[in-house]
């Protein structure tokens, strides 16, 4: 396995649990689980197979002390419940001589963090399984594990870093005959390219991936392909062809989270189209059945304030715009880029253009600052054009009146129509 490309630096191990104390009360749950995570992920070092394994005292020593640590963050809800399974686990892998029992509480965790939109942390723990697991995890769990990788690490905007994970899924997956995974592989390589912004790239990608996953009859990736195809003809500015896309990866997605998230990328490629009743049907439906939080909801709550806008309906956009803004520190940087343009052009089409133009600019600062080079085009293209229009709509191609001149566009929208009544 190609460990090189685990690295992101040197320093302490696992010392990015401990940066949250410069958020938080020294004494604060949050500041003691990170804590919490500090300890039981050294704990786990101690198995790794590059290091000198431990005499059984100073492995009964370290356990007792990690365990007795984590026990008093009992009560303080699901990530003290994951640390003392990783903690329990270290344990039995450590007496079996077998890293298996260790691998799913690793991954759960990494999931949990992620979902919590500590991507830095959920890196370093997919870290510790994949060196810890170093030559002895199974081959789906060693392939989970990197592919895992390249999605937190694109949520972080490090495209390289996620292209070399994605790329070890794949060789992994290929060696071990797991076609299904090797079409992860390529998604995952596809979504890279779309949000680093090399869209023809990524939309080739697709193109190639849909027959080839239809062929094989994996109903999943066939989904992913028409999700990813549609996202990128929006963007590419062919959302009425993207549209139907769409609403064919909804149809083929069987998993009530993928489905939520299509919806809302349709809300958006509507909304762009102009068919702003319909794409608030889509995006209302995604807030009204997503329990969960984190990526999908934001990206709703950004397109609902955008739409709101488009409407003119200003108490509409400052609600929303509100909403958005108490949930910035959790969202990633394409998101808080994406939130920034969504306000700057709500604020310009209510004539506030100073305003509007700080947005902006602060859009720009995020979206440079992560290589986010496509936003960078478009945020810099809309700014030129601010002040020499009413409105930024112009410089978005955004249209007044939906242009459903399709057949197959008109039956998406009555599709919505039928789902959200």
């Amino acid at each position: 396995m190609s460990t090189k490309v685990l690295s992101r630096g040197g320093g302490l191990p696992h010392a990015v649990f401990l940066q949250r104390v410069a958020d938080e009360p020294a004494t604060s749950p949050e500041v003691r689980l990170g804590q919490g995570a500090f300890l039981t992920l050294r704990f786990v070092d101690l198995l790794a197979p590059d290091r000198e394994p431990p005499t059984p005292d100073v492995f009964r020593y370290q356990w007792a002390a990690t365990e007795r640590y984590c026990a008093e963050l009992a009560g303080e809800g699901t990530e003290a419940a994951h640390l003392s399974c990783i903690v329990r686990a270290t344990g039995e892998a450590h007496r079996t001589k077998d890293i298996h029992s260790l691998a799913p509480a690793l991954f759960a965790y990494a999931l949990y963090l992620e979902q919590e939109s500590h991507f830095e942390e959920a890196e370093d723990t997919l870290h510790v399984m994949i060196n810890v697991g170093d030559g002895r995890l199974q081959s789906s769990e060693a392939t989970a594990a990197w592919l895992r990788l390249g999605r937190v690490r694109r949520q972080q905007a490090d495209f390289d870093g996620a292209m070399a994970a994605y790329a070890e899924a794949g060789l992994i997956a290929d060696k071990a005959g797991d076609r299904q995974s090797v079409f992860l592989s390529r998604i995952g390589k596809c979504n890279v390219l779309y949000f680093r912004g090399n869209l023809p790239e990524a939309e080739r990608g697709w193109r190639e991936i849909l027959p080839d996953a239809s062929a094989a009859e994996f109903r999943f990736i066939e989904a992913q392909a028409h999700h990813g195809l549609g996202n990128v003809l929006q963007r590419r500015g062919q959302a009425h062809a993207g549209a139907p896309h769409l609403w064919r990866a909804f149809e083929l997605y069987e998993d009530e989270a993928d489905q939520l998230r299509v919806l809302n990328d349709l809300g958006i490629v509507l909304l762009a189209i102009g068919d702003v009743g319909a794409a608030e049907r889509a995006l209302r439906e995604v807030v009204k059945r997503d329990r969960v939080g984190g990526e999908n909801r934001f990206n709703s709550v950004i397109e609902l304030m955008h739409a709101a806008s488009f409407r003119r309906d200003r108490l509409g956009f400052e609600r929303e715009r509100e909403r958005g803004y108490a949930e910035l520190a959790g969202m990633a940087p394409n998101l808080r880029t994406d939130y920034y343009l969504k306000v700057g052009i709500g604020l310009a089409r209510f004539g506030n253009f100073n305003k509007a133009e700080s947005s902006l600019r602060h859009a720009l600062d995020i979206a440079s600052a992560h290589g986010l080079h496509e936003l960078t085009f478009r945020i810099e293209r809309m700014m030129a054009g601010l002040h020499h229009c009413e409105s930024p709509d112009s410089a978005e191609h955004a249209v007044e009146e939906p242009r459903l001149y399709s057949d197959a566009l008109k039956e998406v929208s009555a599709s919505l129509a039928a789902l959200s009544p």
